[in-house]
């Protein structure tokens, strides 16, 4: 097969100074593709901000022979993403693929965990997924052309000690992914979602150096390159990292009807081997499949 390319195409990567978005940025220049490089230049905490972060990607992707072009805003402040995808029209006129990479930490147990910490992380991770993906929604519906991807963590779908706002804004993603999975459908505009595990600023405090460094962030891009692809699917969640990819997913088990009249707790506690039964288990693709399973059980199905 072909190899895949972006010739003709112009992307924005989001939190793309370093880490995992600038390797993203920089793998989809070579590939041909045009990039707008968006960095806030902030800490971990997402304190401070220069665009000095975004340049210098810029100037890399320029000393390989690409097209890019660099942009300060915050993705959680309406008018800077205004201000970016306007960069790109101005530069480029159109926009093909978005990357919402852009992410903090501010990790403390419950009990530690003050308002604004979740507030932070969530305006972050969750708005600042939103606001450019409806930046750029319409654009890609009208040209019917659009590879988003979006970035989750094992954190949201399992759980992570100490990171309950993290966790949570990186789940809410996945829940905004499986409604524009439908939307985009019919404009071919198509959705995924990357989980990495991968050695950045964010992690480098967590893992030793042997470990960090069989993490590298190239061993995550190739997963995010084939998810903004032609050939993409949509609605996926692709796991990576070390070189290991996988896809996550989330299972309903078929359960079992225990009818309506008389209906107890008691009666859900002594079913609870056949509720969770893994037999006939399913990865549904939109929530009108639960309520026709439902309907068929109560009539008997």
């Amino acid at each position: 097969m072909a190899d895949i390319r972006f010739d003709g195409k112009v992307a924005i990567v989001t939190g793309a100074g370093g880490g995992l978005g600038r390797q993203h940025a920089l793998e989809l220049a070579r590939r041909g593709a045009k990039v707008v490089v968006n960095d806030l230049g902030g800490s971990v905490d997402g304190s401070g901000g220069s665009s000095e972060a975004a340049q210098k990607v810029v100037e890399e992707i320029k000393a390989l022979g690409g097209e890019a072009i660099a942009n300060g805003s915050s993705v959680t402040d309406d008018a800077g993403v205004a201000h970016m995808v306007q960069q790109a029209i101005d530069q480029w006129g159109r926009i093909d693929i978005l990357i919402a990479n852009a992410g903090i930490l501010r990790d403390r147990t419950l009990t530690k965990m003050a308002l604004e910490d979740f507030e932070a992380v969530m305006q972050v991770h969750v708005w600042g997924t939103f606001k450019p993906i409806k930046a750029v929604w319409d654009l890609m519906k009208a040209q019917n052309y659009g590879r988003i991807v979006v970035t989750t963590s094992s954190s949201g779908m399992y759980g992570n000690f100490g990171q309950s706002n993290y966790g949570a804004a990186k789940m809410a993603i996945l829940g905004l992914m499986n409604t524009l999975k439908l939307e985009g459908a019919k404009n071919d505009v198509k959705i995924n979602a990357i989980s990495p595990v991968a050695a950045t600023r964010m992690t480098e405090g967590l893992m030793p150096p042997e470990v960090l460094a069989k993490l590298a962030p190239e061993y995550v891009t190739p997963g995010v390159v084939y998810l903004a692809s032609d050939e993409a699917p949509t609605g996926a969640i692709l796991t990576a990292g070390a070189g290991a990819f996988a896809l996550a997913r989330i299972y309903e088990t078929e359960g079992v009807y225990l009818g309506e009249g008389g209906l107890s707790a008691e009666e859900v506690r002594d079913s609870w081997d056949k509720i969770t039964a893994e037999d006939g288990q399913k990865a549904y693709f939109n929530g009108g499949e639960q309520g026709q399973k439902f309907f068929r059980k109560m009539s008997g199905g």
